[in-house]
């Protein structure tokens, strides 16, 4: 029961993260540009490099592969990534500051979100793992 209960929290904090990156996009007062909302985009490719990492490690030796290592990597370039495309589009005057700002906010959510997710439910040990 515990399991469906933290689900249901991280399916809503992942909903508060994307309301506010599609405020960022869609309120008027921003000018209504979707460009922020290329950080999506992030979010969907930040766990593949770990989820392939974890498939192809073996997890009887140490945790600190090269394999994971490079994942790891991989998915902190694109963590860091969508943090610096709504910032560089705030100093390129392409959005306004206060989409930068909900976008961010958004970011921080979402992975969060992630993070608890990986956390919580260990995909090597669960049921999710399967797919």
């Amino acid at each position: 029961m515990a399991g469906i209960k933290g689900l249901i929290s991280l399916a809503f904090a992942g909903s508060i993260g994307m309301t506010f990156v599609i405020l960022a996009c869609a309120l008027p007062k921003f000018e209504q540009k979707w460009w922020p909302f290329f950080v999506v985009l992030f979010y969907v490719l930040c766990p593949i490099p770990t989820m392939i990492a974890r498939r192809h490690t073996d997890t009887s030796g140490g945790t600190n592969s090269p394999c994971m290592e490079m994942a790891i990597f991989i998915t902190m370039g694109f963590i860091v990534s969508s943090f610096a495309l709504p910032i560089v589009l705030s100093r390129a005057d392409v959005i306004l500051t206060g989409a930068c700002y909900l976008t961010l906010a958004g970011n921080v959510i979402v992975y969060l979100t992630i993070l608890g997710f990986f956390t919580i439910f260990d995909m090597d040990d669960n049921d999710y793992a399967m797919w």
